[in-house]
C-alpha cells in the first residue's frame, strides 16, 4: 500500500529536480491530495494516465491495467522558483495525528497544539476528514475534524 509519503517525497523530489512532470502511483488517497495541491495553486495540472505518460483521452481503470496508471502532477514555477517549497508528512503509519474541530480551528489560526506547529501564511495542511481529503481551512469551515497528513508550502 502507498502512503501520504510517498506523494511528498515525490513532490518534493520533482521540485528539487525542475522536473516539468512527475507521475504518482494512481491511488485515491493520491489523487485526493492531488486535487488539494491543484486547489490550492501547488501545481497546475493533475492528469491521469499510464507509466509512460499521460492519456491523451479518457482510459478506465480495469484490473488488467491498475497496475501501470499513474497520476501525472504538472508542478509551477514561479520566476524559475518552485511554487511548493517543502511538502512533509504529519501523521506516519507508526503515530497518527487526529484533532478535533477545536484543534483544528487552533492550528489554522496559526497556534501550536500539542506538538503540531501552526500554519504560517502561505502553506496549508492536508486533512483527511469524514468527507475525504481537504485543506485544513476547508475542514474549520465544515465544522470536521480529522487525521493530519501533510503539510505543504
Amino acid at each position: 500500500m502507498v502512503g501520504v509519503y510517498d506523494i511528498c517525497a515525490r513532490v518534493q523530489n520533482g521540485f528539487r529536480a525542475r522536473l516539468g512532470r512527475i507521475a504518482v502511483p494512481e491511488t485515491k488517497l493520491n489523487l485526493s491530495v492531488s486535487r488539494v495541491l491543484y486547489n490550492q495553486g501547488f501545481v497546475s495540472s493533475v492528469t491521469r494516465g499510464t507509466h509512460l505518460g499521460p492519456d491523451a483521452s479518457y482510459t478506465p481503470t480495469t484490473n488488467l491495467n491498475v497496475a501501470e496508471r499513474r497520476i501525472w502532477l504538472s508542478l509551477k514555477y514561479y520566476q524559475d522558483q518552485p511554487v511548493l517549497r517543502k511538502m512533509s508528512c504529519i501523521s506516519k503509519p507508526s503515530r497518527r495525528i487526529t484533532c478535533s474541530a477545536n484543534q483544528l480551528q487552533t492550528l489554522a489560526s496559526g497556534q501550536p497544539w500539542n506538538i503540531i506547529k501552526g500554519v504560517i501564511p502561505g502553506e496549508i495542511m492536508i486533512v483527511s476528514t469524514t468527507r475525504g481529503v481537504v485543506d485544513i481551512q476547508e475542514a474549520v469551515q465544515l465544522g470536521l475534524g480529522g487525521t493530519l497528513l501533510a503539510r505543504a508550502g
